[in-house]
């Protein structure tokens, strides 16, 4: 039951977030979790390839990583979130990766180690338990927190972007949808 409950609680945040960005979400905790893991999927590919190579060095200070370090960093995360679940976790190597095409082509190998995951993902599966490290979690819980860490992650990206003078892919595609777009305010 407690694990339900962490699920269903999981699948109500991602609901409301959702809801606030105004995406339709199909009833069901599987539909729910694969639509807020396309929406991110989709922004943080968009900003990987919009960002010009000369800044995948750019970072606005010292401490923090620079952009490719932050695709690295989403692309050996998913790589090692998502394998938990299909398999033997693996560990990625983008980390290792300098060039812009090396980074993108890791960002997509993560990216199809997660839709493998997320195929399999359903309401009667999504709280079987799936142990990773010392823990377990749900299936829908594991792919939850992906998508969640992806959603901090294109954040800081969205950031650097915009210092870049870039807008950032969400802004963009709200902009041609009529929403608030490239004004400036959201990410």
């Amino acid at each position: 039951m407690r694990h339900f409950l962490s699920t269903a609680i999981i699948a109500a945040a991602f609901s409301a977030s959702a809801f606030a960005q105004g995406m339709a979400l199909p009833p069901g905790i599987a539909a729910e979790t694969r639509t807020v893991y396309t929406a991110v999927k989709t922004n943080l590919l968009a900003a990987a390839n919009a960002m010009p190579e000369a800044n995948y060095s750019f970072a606005p200070v010292p401490e923090e990583m620079t952009f490719g370090g932050w695709v690295a960093h989403v692309a050996d995360a998913q790589t090692g979130i998502c394998s938990t679940l299909n398999g033997p976790t693996k560990r990625g190597d983008a980390a290792t990766k300098t060039t812009k095409a090396d980074l993108i082509a890791a960002l997509n190998a993560s990216f199809a180690e997660c839709d493998k995951a997320m195929d399999t993902l359903t309401d009667a599966n999504a709280t079987e338990l799936i142990a990773y490290g010392r823990g377990q979690n749900t299936r829908a819980g594991r792919l939850g927190y992906n998508s969640a860490h992806d959603q901090e992650c294109y954040g800081s990206m969205a950031v650097y972007m915009r210092i870049k003078g870039i807008v950032p892919p969400s802004t963009a595609a709200r902009a041609t949808a009529g929403g608030r777009g490239a004004s400036g305010r959201g990410r």
